[in-house]
C-alpha cells in the first residue's frame, strides 16, 4: 500500500472533523479514556461542510415543524409514528450536551443552541385541516405536549409579524406553534468537541486527505493518508475506522471494499439559502417557520424561514433552493458521482434514474430560477418581500441515500449507519434529520461496532444519555424528569419555554 517506512499505530481513526466524528470521538473518549484517537480532516478548519453554521438550517430536527415527517394518509389522517422517532432521538442529543455542559466537555451551552420557535405553516382551507388533524394527532403524546394550534388572523400577525405584513387573510391560513424548540449551531457545537478532544489527547490533523483503507489479516486497517501542504504520506494502523465524511463517505467505504456498502448509492444536490441580515426584518420574525413542498416536489425542498442565531448575532435563512453539481462535497470533485458509480449499485442508480422523474424536474426548475424568481417563491411566507434585503448564499452539498430496493433502487431521505460485520469499520450515508440525531446515530454505531464492550460502557452511557434503551414516549415520567433537566442545563428555561401544562389552542 506505501513506501513508508514507519507505520502509526492507534486504535481509533475519525475520518472527517464534522458533528458525527466529533461526537463520536467524545463518546468514545468519555467510555474509554485510555484509547488513543486519530482524526484526519481534508479541509483546513472544522465543520467546514455540511455542520458549518450557514450551510444548514440549525433547526434540531425534532419534527416539531417538519411536515414531511408527518404526512396524510389517504383517509386524511395524519401518520406520526416517524415524528416520535426522530423526536426520541434528538431527546437523546440534548441529554448528551447537557451532560458535557455539566462536565465541562462543552463550554456556555449559549454558544451553541438557543431557545426559537418551531413552526408549522399552511394556507388554504385543505392546509388548514391538515394542520388542525396534525395538531390533534401530536398535542396529546407527551413528546409533543403544548403544540399550539393557531388560525387566528390576528395571533398570526402577532406571533409573525414579518409573515403578515401585506397578506390577504381571505385565504386561510394556520399553523402548529411549539414555542420549545430550539437553533443549532452545529459548527461551534463541533469545534467544541473538538477542542475537548484535542486537549485530552486525541491527534487532529487538518489539510490531511485519507486516500485509501486496506483490511489487514488481523482485522485492522492500514489508512493511507496524503498532508495536502507537504504532499507527505502516512500510514496508520487503527483497530477501528469511523467514516464521517458526509458525502465523502460513500467514495471511501466503496474503497474499503466492506460487503455491506453493495447497493448503495448517492445522489447530490447542493443547497442554496436566500440570507438576511437587515435588523429591522430580523426584529420582525423570530421563529422556524416550515411551509409544504410544493405538489411533485422531493422532501428536501421543505421551503422555511429561519431565525439563525450565530456568533450571538440574529439572521434570517430562507430556502432551500436546489442546485446541482456531480461533486459530493462543497470542496469535492466534479468527477465524483460518476466515480460513485460501481458495478454493485449500477442497478440501484438506474433505478433511481427511473422513478425520481419528480426530482429531475424539479432540479431543472431550481436551476432556471433568477434572483427575482427566487423573491416570487419567497412571497407565500413573506408578502412584501425585496430582493435588496436578501443575499444568495450557498449551503452545503448533500448526498441524498440511494439504497438497493429489489432489482433497483430507492432515493431515501435519512441517514444510514453502515457497518463492516466484525465491526472494525463504519460510516454515516446520507442527509437530513443528520447533525440532529449524531448522538443516537453514535451510539448506535457504538453498539454495532463494539458489543462486547458496549455491555460494560453502559453504566457511563446511562449517565450521559439516562433514558438510553427507553423509549420516552412509553415512559412520560422519565421523559418529564430528562426533559427539565436538560432545558437547565442547556439554559433553555427563559421565561416564555413552556412547561409541561398544556397551552391553551386558538381554535
Amino acid at each position: 500500500m506505501s513506501n513508508a517506512a514507519t507505520i502509526e499505530k492507534t486504535d481509533v481513526v475519525l475520518i472527517g472533523a464534522g458533528i458525527m466524528s466529533a461526537t463520536l470521538g467524545a463518546l468514545l473518549r468519555q467510555v474509554q479514556p485510555d484509547w488513543s484517537i486519530n482524526i484526519f480532516e481534508r479541509l483546513d478548519e472544522a465543520a467546514g461542510e455540511s455542520s458549518d453554521p450557514w450551510n444548514n438550517a440549525g433547526t434540531g430536527h425534532s419534527a416539531l415543524c417538519e411536515l414531511n415527517y408527518t404526512p396524510r394518509n389517504a383517509d386524511g389522517s395524519v401518520e406520526i409514528t416517524k415524528a416520535i422517532d426522530i423526536n426520541e432521538r434528538f431527546q437523546v442529543s440534548r441529554q448528551f450536551w447537557s451532560y458535557a455542559v455539566e462536565n465541562n466537555v462543552l463550554a456556555n451551552p449559549s454558544n451553541f443552541i438557543n431557545p426559537i420557535p418551531h413552526v408549522s405553516f399552511t394556507h388554504g382551507a385543505d392546509g388548514v385541516e391538515y394542520l388542525r388533524r396534525r395538531h390533534a394527532a401530536l398535542s396529546r403524546h407527551p413528546l409533543f405536549e403544548g403544540m399550539e394550534f393557531i388560525d387566528d388572523a390576528a395571533e398570526f400577525s402577532r406571533r409573525l409579524p414579518l409573515m403578515a405584513k401585506g397578506r390577504d387573510f381571505s385565504d386561510p391560513i394556520a399553523l402548529n406553534w411549539t414555542q420549545a424548540g430550539t437553533d443549532i449551531d452545529f459548527g461551534e457545537l463541533t469545534k467544541e468537541l473538538l477542542a475537548y478532544l484535542g486537549a485530552s489527547g486525541a491527534d487532529i490533523a487538518f489539510g490531511h486527505e485519507v486516500l485509501d483503507l486496506t483490511k489487514q489479516s488481523d482485522g485492522s486497517w492500514l489508512v493511507k493518508v496524503r498532508n495536502l501542504r507537504s504532499r507527505k504520506a502516512r500510514v496508520i494502523n487503527a483497530k477501528f475506522v469511523f467514516v464521517g465524511a458526509g458525502g465523502g463517505a460513500l467514495p471511501l467505504l466503496q474503497k474499503s471494499g466492506i460487503k455491506e456498502i453493495a447497493g448503495f448509492g448517492g445522489f447530490p444536490v447542493s443547497g442554496l439559502f436566500l440570507r438576511s441580515t437587515n435588523p429591522e426584518m430580523v426584529a420582525a420574525h423570530e421563529a422556524k417557520v416550515y411551509g409544504q413542498a410544493s405538489v411533485g416536489a422531493p422532501p428536501m425542498s421543505v421551503p422555511h424561514l429561519d431565525t439563525r442565531v450565530i456568533n450571538g448575532e440574529k439572521g434570517l435563512l430562507f430556502g432551500p433552493y436546489a442546485g446541482w453539481t456531480p461533486k459530493f462535497l462543497k470542496d469535492g470533485k466534479l468527477t465524483d458521482l460518476i466515480k460513485s458509480v460501481k458495478p454493485n449499485n449500477l442497478f440501484s442508480m438506474l433505478g433511481v434514474g427511473v422513478t425520481e422523474m419528480g426530482l429531475v424536474n424539479y432540479l431543472v426548475s431550481e436551476l432556471l430560477k433568477s434572483q427575482n424568481g427566487r423573491i416570487d417563491s419567497m412571497e407565500e411566507f413573506i408578502p412584501r418581500a425585496e430582493a435588496r434585503d436578501w443575499e444568495l448564499i450557498i449551503a452545503g452539498q448533500r448526498v441524498q441515500m440511494i439504497r438497493r430496493k429489489g432489482i433497483g433502487g430507492v432515493l431515501e431521505l435519512g441517514t444510514a449507519v453502515v457497518a463492516a460485520e466484525d465491526g472494525t469499520i463504519a460510516g454515516l450515508l446520507g442527509a437530513s434529520p443528520g447533525a440532529s440525531t449524531c448522538v443516537s446515530a453514535m451510539l448506535d454505531v457504538m453498539k454495532k461496532c463494539f458489543p462486547r464492550e458496549f455491555s460494560t460502557w453502559e453504566p457511563k452511557l446511562k449517565e450521559m444519555v439516562p433514558s438510553l434503551g427507553v423509549k420516552l414516549s412509553e415512559n412520560q415520567a422519565l421523559y418529564r424528569e430528562v426533559w427539565d433537566w436538560s432545558t437547565k442545563a442547556l439554559r433553555l428555561d427563559h421565561e416564555n419555554t413552556p412547561k409541561h401544562a398544556g397551552i391553551a389552542s386558538h381554535a
